[in-house]
């Protein structure tokens, strides 16, 4: 990370459809497997806090936590996801971390 003060980032990856994760194609599902190495790579890095899919009845989406120095630290980061094949990975501020904004 190159700014010493820890930004926190949502990263939301919208379903392609409604249905999806339910009937993802063979290519999807090989993209997602990918997707989920890729987040634990950075899990052990230190830059991913957590991450996993959100069964919204609405529809299912991804949605990740990570912390780096800067928003373009965060998409430069993101563009090697292999999730982006599917979606484009949305990324937004986050204000705090609770507890570790809360110091």
């Amino acid at each position: 990370m190159h700014n010493k003060e820890k930004m926190y980032f949502a990263a939301i990856m919208p379903s392609p459809r409604p249905s999806f994760p339910a009937d993802m194609s063979d290519e999807e599902r090989r993209i997602m497997k990918d997707h989920s190495e890729f987040w634990k790579a950075l899990m052990e890095d230190g830059q991913g806090i957590i991450a996993g899919p959100v069964l919204d009845p609405k529809g299912a989406y991804g949605y990740g936590v990570v912390v780096a120095g800067s928003a373009d630290e965060v998409r430069t980061l993101l563009e090697n996801d292999p999730a982006q094949k599917i979606n484009k990975i949305e990324i937004y501020q986050m204000l705090a971390m609770v507890p570790d904004g809360m110091k």
